[in-house]
């Protein structure tokens, strides 16, 4: 195992089997802080404008205006003047095309690591053990439509940035679209809710696994990896890519489908929580697994279906299928098998956009416990949950209920995201306040 390059606590070496990685210099317990990783570059998402600022992610009211497209928000003049090397390949554009503006975030993101390209010829603060031209991109694997997709961003790309970025070629941006797509990540907050996406280049670093030992939090565009499982020197660096509520087969076709590669960690080739998860109805004679295949059929169908359907449906209408999909599927599984478990969070996120706080927290109570069995430990899904209910609770006058829960999020946040992290702050005020 070839060791290529070093920082303080961890390693990059040739991993058996999976190519680069990253690997444990000491010993590491739960909550500990194994690195951080400031942004390669980063942007916020256009439905955050005016709740974050553009630069530093800071959440706050009574944030300022750029005076010119009137779209970016800042903290503060600092800020403002921070972010125009990115902020100008938008603001003009941004004023020509008003409301036809509508770059996706991967070519925005995209635009905005040429330009830094451009400008940054020595490594960044961000690429101590991997660079980004390093990146993986897979080209070889990408199938016609993967092509065609990044064919539509890079038209999108000279569409809405002719005036400020000088592009590679044609066959370069492909590569470039390539290596984004597949190492990219998103910025979430403490419910889970997508804030922006970025580049996090050493983060980028570590393979996965469906059991990690370290889980990757945001303090605004700084990325942190912390332990989750006792690690020691030695010990191979791994994050989860996806999320881990599905079955074995489900994750893989997932894994297969962004990164292409199967997963061999522990779980996926015991598949020890696959029963749990896939739990059918006790009936006096129990359903044929052809009933159950027909079943997890539809409900992958499902799935898609109203991924696709948030597009264009009013919440009315996605709020019925997802009744529709429950109600159907309620023949089959019990309430704890994860396609009722996805089917009812995404239930739980209409009512919450429709205002109907007593239907969101009758499904977060049906989700909260198996979510629980499901996750690993200190899983964010599951943190995330207990916050949202427990702000429910205590929206409902439920204070002892909603205490109890808050509480709960922030055991695991403080392991996930460390005991001095400004969410923590903010939820404690809340528990003070009430």
């Amino acid at each position: 195992m070839k060791t290529e390059g070093t920082a303080e606590g961890i390693e990059r070496f040739t991993s058996p089997g999976k190519g680069r990685g990253l690997r444990a210099l000491k010993h590491y317990k739960v909550g500990d802080l194994l690195f951080t990783c400031p942004a390669y570059t980063y942007v916020l998402t256009v439905s955050e404008r005016g709740n974050h600022c553009e630069f530093c992610f800071a959440r706050k009211e009574g944030l300022s205006k750029c005076g010119k497209c009137k779209q970016a928000f800042y903290c503060n003049v600092d800020c403002q003047r921070g972010d125009w090397p990115m902020h100008k390949l938008e603001c003009s554009s941004m004023c020509i095309f008003k409301e036809n503006w509508d770059p996706s975030e991967t070519v925005r993101l995209t635009a905005r690591i040429i330009a830094k390209q451009k400008t940054q010829t020595e490594k960044t603060a961000a690429e101590k053990l991997l660079t980004v031209s390093e990146f993986e991109s897979h080209l070889e694997k990408l199938d016609n439509e993967k092509r065609e997709l990044i064919q539509s961003d890079i038209a999108a790309l000279h569409h809405f940035y002719s005036k400020h970025l000088e592009y590679p070629d044609n066959a370069a941006l492909l590569v470039l679209f390539a290596q984004v797509n597949c190492n990219g990540f998103t910025i979430e907050d403490e419910e889970l809710s997508h804030l922006g996406s970025a580049v996090f280049p050493d983060v980028a670093l570590m393979n996965h696994s469906c059991c990690p030992n370290v889980i990757v939090t945001y303090k605004g565009t700084l990325a942190e990896v912390r332990a989750v499982q006792e690690i020691n020197a030695g010990d191979e660096i791994f994050t989860s890519y996806i999320d881990l509520l599905y079955p074995t087969d489900d994750r893989n076709d997932r894994l297969k489908d962004s990164y292409f590669f199967n997963c061999d960690c522990k779980e996926c080739a015991t598949k020890g929580k696959d029963k749990a998860k896939m739990e059918t109805r006790k009936m006096n004679e129990p359903p044929q697994p052809e009933t159950i295949r027909d079943m997890v059929k539809y409900a992958r169908n499902v799935i898609e279906e109203f991924r696709r359907a948030k597009h264009y449906k009013t919440p009315s209408e996605l709020l019925e299928i997802c009744e529709l999909s429950l109600d159907k599927m309620d023949a089959v599984f019990e309430d704890t098998n994860v396609y009722m478990l996805h089917m009812m969070y995404q239930a739980m996120g209409v009512c919450l956009y429709m205002q109907d706080w007593e239907g969101a927290l009758r499904y977060g109570e049906k989700i909260i416990k198996p979510y629980s069995k499901h996750y690993p430990p200190y899983s964010l899904n599951v943190a995330s949950m207990w916050l949202k209910l427990g702000r429910l609770y205590i929206g409902l006058e439920k204070k002892s209920l909603g205490v109890k829960a808050l509480k709960k999020a922030i055991a695991i946040m403080e392991v996930a995201h460390g005991k001095d992290h400004h969410y923590i702050a903010e939820i404690k005020k809340e528990l003070e306040e009430k």
